[in-house]
């Protein structure tokens, strides 16, 4: 545990370095800013990598910092299908291979960490070290209520697709099942929206013992969107992670509290200067 425990120019990146890896699809809106060592950052699901800047400053010193806009996001075209984490996971290893490198750190936030920790798992020479930031990755348990919900939600939506029925029934249904729908599925429309139902119901946690890397677990004790009960079990199954509880913070602790953050995250990063 010893380890763990211890001016903005966005690129649309076209494929113009002089690599031979093949290009990525769909093709990356990405900031490559700084040299030294790669740190890789993954933004949260409805965001950008311009949701970063607060805390990049403070942390390119000596760093390659290489921050892309995920699939459906920012500057990157949607999936062209349904994505899982692992597909997205897919994506980034072939990002990587294009700008050529090999080995990086990576700081995924939510979604972003989502994808990190399926990364770290599959390719574990690839990962140095991670700092994982409100992740999710945990399937919720939910009760009868919710499952009531969604089996009512499911009926709205055969109702809004029947052609046997008159069309203002039709519209009604509609009408009542957008209004169930959470905040990031209303959003979400095309390839994203059934994305982000395959995504939300894949359960990480089996990969978590199978991470190599020092995990660093940075969470907002006020988390609503991953809990904190997320954080412990992440800490109890990843054989070497230690957890940073930001007080007050939310979902979004990094930008709660970056002078924190980005203290923390330095330190980390740095290690052993390996």
């Amino acid at each position: 545990m010893a380890a763990a425990r211890a001016s903005l120019a966005l690129i649309h990146d076209s494929g113009t370095m002089s690599t031979s890896a093949a290009e990525e699809e769909p093709a990356a809106s990405v900031l490559v800013r700084g040299d030294g060592d790669p740190v890789l950052f993954l933004h949260g699901w409805g965001a950008s990598g311009e949701l970063f800047a607060p805390v990049l400053d403070a942390l390119q010193q000596g760093r390659k910092l290489i921050v892309p806009d995920l699939p459906g996001f920012g500057g990157t075209p949607p999936p062209p299908v349904a994505w899982s984490a692992h597909d997205y996971s897919d994506w980034i290893v072939t990002l990587l291979d294009r700008l050529g490198i090999e080995r990086c750190d990576v700081v995924g936030h939510s979604h972003g960490g989502r994808v990190a920790i399926v990364l770290a798992s599959q390719q574990p020479g690839r990962i140095r070290r991670i700092v994982l930031v409100d992740s999710a990755g945990i399937k919720p348990r939910h009760g009868l209520r919710y499952r009531v919900r969604v089996r009512t939600y499911k009926i709205l939506r055969g109702v809004e697709r029947s052609g046997a029925l008159p069309r203002g029934v039709r519209q009604a249904a509609a009408t009542r099942a957008n209004r169930r729908g959470s905040d990031d599925y209303r959003a979400a429309s095309g390839t994203l929206r059934s994305t982000l139902v395959r995504l939300v119901n894949e359960d990480l946690t089996p990969l978590l013992s199978g991470i190599k890397a020092p995990v660093l677990l940075i969470w907002g004790e006020q988390d609503r969107e991953t809990p904190l009960s997320d954080a412990r079990v992440m800490e109890r199954l990843i054989p070497d992670a230690g957890l940073v509880v930001f007080p007050g913070a939310g979902h979004y602790s990094y930008l709660d509290q970056p002078g924190r953050f980005v203290r923390i995250v330095d330190v980390f990063l740095r290690g052993d200067e390996e």
